[in-house]
């Protein structure tokens, strides 16, 4: 696999630099947004946003945060006089 770094002029994928891919021949492109390099600009996303954007979207039991051990890892549920 060939890693080219590029961007999207909001029509087509243009490389940044030149590549050594046969022409004419279809291609996979997996897409990844990189990491900014030295001296480009960065947007730092906003944590509360992206939280936000994510609560409430995974499904859970209601005492999950209590007993997370248990779900995650099989152990035994604890007595918790907090918990049903």
């Amino acid at each position: 696999m060939v890693a080219i770094r590029g961007h999207f002029d909001g029509k087509v994928f243009v490389p940044d630099e030149p590549v050594n891919v046969p022409a004419d021949r279809p291609l996979i492109l997996h897409v990844e947004v990189a990491v900014a390099q030295e001296g480009e600009a960065t947007q730092t996303p906003d944590l509360f946003a992206t939280l936000d954007r994510h609560a409430g979207s995974v499904e859970a039991p209601d005492d999950w945060s209590a007993q997370h051990d248990h779900y995650l890892y099989g152990t035994p549920k604890r007595d918790n006089g907090d918990v049903e």
